[in-house]
């Protein structure tokens, strides 16, 4: 420190704080919202204090000195504990018989602000030709008209037409909602019939943020309120979360967990969903896997299976249609 000038000083300092905060967020996969809400806000920050830490270690190598080893002894330990940060390389494998599954956050094709997107949505989704079409924030509508003969749609209360939607070539063969006490949040499954194979799939919503982000300071002036939601939809999630690990405990077969879960892959909710099973992305995804519309890489909604599943292929598109970006996944047994 001796050797280092006034403002390498004070850039040393910064970087202590926030290697210190990245090396606590590795902690947050044990550590349930419901324990320490506050806590668990952190885990929408990592992918931005993996990104800093990666900048200082940079910097400091530039300069050839040793401080660069602070963020990447923190750098490197991540490595182990979180998901990736990054996939550098992805796989293109398919096979006639795979299940092509997608999932999608569709904010009702922002129904109120721009109705020509409900048209030219539904048609993105309708050319990719998929076998099970999972969303979140359906709208049911005359526009909006998809080529599969099956469907469950759960709407949040009996004459809404706003809810959650499961689309499939294949015959659903029992379906059913876990009735989420939440206004506009829930999960909702069905078990669908392949060949002799029966599988469910979960449609997951969890507690929304209500971040506005595309608004100063996510559209709040008070951060001390903006925090407080927070803390409360973290801590709502949290029992989510365990509501749904019960009810999908008394399945012992095939399954694939699609959804919205309003919370990053560095989470605790993340972490106790996705334990024992695989990522699509994670398998044969490619680079940040971005999911939500906003200037860093969030990775927030997921297509998950069962440990014995084969995923083939997964992709995640930059079309916007809505404020999260289409993910798909090719799965086979």
């Amino acid at each position: 420190m001796k050797k280092l000038s006034l403002i390498d000083k004070l850039l040393y300092l910064i970087n202590s704080v926030l290697a210190t905060l990245l090396l606590l967020s590795y902690l947050l996969h044990f550590i349930s919202p419901s324990t320490i809400p506050a806590f668990a806000v952190l885990s929408l920050f990592v992918p931005v204090l993996i990104i800093i830490n990666l900048v200082f270690a940079i910097y400091w190598l530039i300069k050839l000195k040793k401080q660069l080893l602070l963020s990447i002894f923190v750098l490197v330990i991540g490595w182990f504990f979180l998901p990736p940060f990054y996939k550098l390389s992805g796989n293109n494998s398919s096979f006639n018989n795979d299940l092509k599954v997608m999932s999608y956050n569709v904010k009702s094709f922002d129904l109120f602000n721009n109705q020509s997107l409900q048209e030219t949505g539904s048609e993105f989704i309708t050319s990719k030709d998929t076998d099970v079409l999972v969303l979140q924030e359906y709208y049911k509508s005359e526009k909006v008209k998809f080529q599969h003969p099956y469907k469950y749609i759960k709407g949040r209360h009996k004459k809404s037409k706003f809810g959650m939607a499961i689309f499939s070539k294949y015959k659903i063969i029992n379906a059913g909602s876990l009735d989420l006490k939440s206004k506009g949040n829930n999960i909702i499954y069905a078990d669908i019939l392949k060949e002799k194979d029966t599988i469910r799939i979960y449609n997951i919503h969890l507690e929304s943020l209500r971040l506005k982000t595309d608004e100063e300071n996510f559209g709040q002036q008070n951060s001390e309120k903006l925090l407080e939601r927070v803390r409360n939809s973290f801590k709502i999630q949290a029992t989510q979360t365990e509501q749904f690990l019960n009810h999908e405990k008394k399945w012992k077969g095939k399954k694939i967990i699609c959804g919205d879960f309003n919370n990053t892959s560095y989470s605790w909710v993340y972490n106790q969903i996705a334990k024992n099973k695989k990522d699509a992305h994670i398998e044969t995804g490619k680079g940040f896997g971005k999911t939500f519309d906003y200037w860093f890489p969030m990775r927030i909604d997921f297509i998950l299976t069962d440990e014995n599943a084969i995923i083939n292929k997964f992709s995640s598109f930059s079309e916007k249609y809505s404020d999260h970006f289409p993910i798909q996944a090719k799965i086979n047994w």
